[in-house]
C-alpha cells in the first residue's frame, strides 16, 4: 500500500484518481447527504415517521432513502413536517466577491 506524503490526505488521494471517479464519488456523497437531511429535518421537527399522516410509515422510509424524487413529492413531504420548499437558481462559478444574483423558481 502506498503511503501518503501530504498532510491533506483527501487532496492527495484525489490527485491519484481519474476526474470521472472523483465526480462519481461527489455525486454519491451528495445523494447520501440528501437522504440524511430529510430524516434529520423530520427529527428536528420532533416527529416520528408514524406521526406523519400524509404518508404511510413505509412510504416515508422510501422517501427518506431516495436520492431522487419528484418536486411535488418533496413539497408534500416538507409540508407534512411543517416546512415549505424554496428552489433558487443562480449562476455557477461566479467570483466569490461578486454578488450572486438568484432567481426564486418555486416557493411554497
Amino acid at each position: 500500500m502506498r503511503k501518503l506524503k501530504s498532510n491533506n490526505a483527501i487532496d492527495e488521494l484525489k490527485s491519484m484518481m481519474k476526474k470521472e471517479s472523483i465526480e462519481r464519488a461527489e455525486v454519491k456523497a451528495q445523494d447520501m447527504l440528501f437522504k440524511i437531511k430529510l430524516s434529520e429535518l423530520r427529527k428536528e421537527a420532533g416527529l416520528k415517521q408514524q406521526d406523519i399522516e400524509a404518508f404511510s410509515q413505509s412510504g416515508l422510509s422510501k422517501i427518506e432513502s431516495r436520492s431522487d424524487m419528484r418536486i411535488s413529492t418533496l413539497r408534500e413531504y416538507l409540508h407534512s413536517i411543517g416546512m415549505e420548499l424554496e428552489i433558487r437558481a443562480r449562476k455557477i462559478n461566479i467570483e466569490k466577491t461578486a454578488k450572486k444574483k438568484e432567481y426564486i423558481l418555486l416557493k411554497g
